[in-house]
């Protein structure tokens, strides 16, 4: 990258901080923070992004949703794509994976709720047990659920040219088969921000 463009690209992860920090909560780490954050913006421009036409290739269906995310949903999410590209899907597998995931759990690995459990549900993708997904130990490990929707979404024929809530209800038989939709752009932003990280 030549001095001139890496200049700008610094100068605009720059603002985008500052403006970020202007406008979201009061930030009380060190000014060590401010620069880590723009040096690791300044890091992910040099990488190319994934290609947004795969995230999203039929628009997004209804209302979408969006929440903050915490350090172990985040890391889920990426658990998510690491799954994702090990399993040698694309970009909009892990889409379709980390939607479904928002709905199930919000990227939470929960464990058995008690009487507010549906049924045996468990995990980032509420998998059962008593359904055949794999044992405990195994639908609360991040990778080896992720792999066990995503290869029940491989034996979806043609998923790929279906909306998301289609394809992640497929695998899933949910009660409620179009809450899928609502989390695709979200899905999507991070598919985009973590994938080649």
């Amino acid at each position: 990258m030549n001095t001139m463009m890496r200049k700008s690209v610094l100068g605009i992860a720059g603002l985008a901080v500052a403006g970020g920090l202007a406008a979201g909560p009061l930030n009380h780490g060190t000014t060590d923070t401010v620069d880590t954050r723009a040096a690791a913006v300044a890091v992910r421009a040099d990488k190319p992004a994934a290609d947004k036409s795969k995230l999203i290739p039929h628009g997004v269906q209804g209302e979408q949703s969006r929440i903050d995310l915490g350090d172990e949903q985040t890391d889920n999410a990426k658990a998510i794509i690491a799954a994702t590209k090990k399993s040698g899907m694309d970009e909009r597998a892990a889409v379709v994976a980390i939607a479904t995931s928002l709905q199930e759990s919000k990227l939470e690995n929960l464990g058995h709720l008690g009487d507010r459990n549906d049924h045996d549900s468990q995990g980032l993708f509420q998998q059962r047990p008593s359904s055949g997904w794999g044992t405990v130990e195994q639908i609360t490990d991040p990778e080896y659920s992720t792999m066990a929707f995503l290869k029940g979404l491989k034996q979806v024929d043609g998923w790929q040219d279906m909306p998301l809530t289609e394809a992640a209800q497929t695998v899933q038989v949910s009660a409620y088969p179009f809450h899928y939709a609502q989390w695709e752009r979200q899905a999507a932003d991070l598919v985009a921000e973590h994938w080649n990280s």
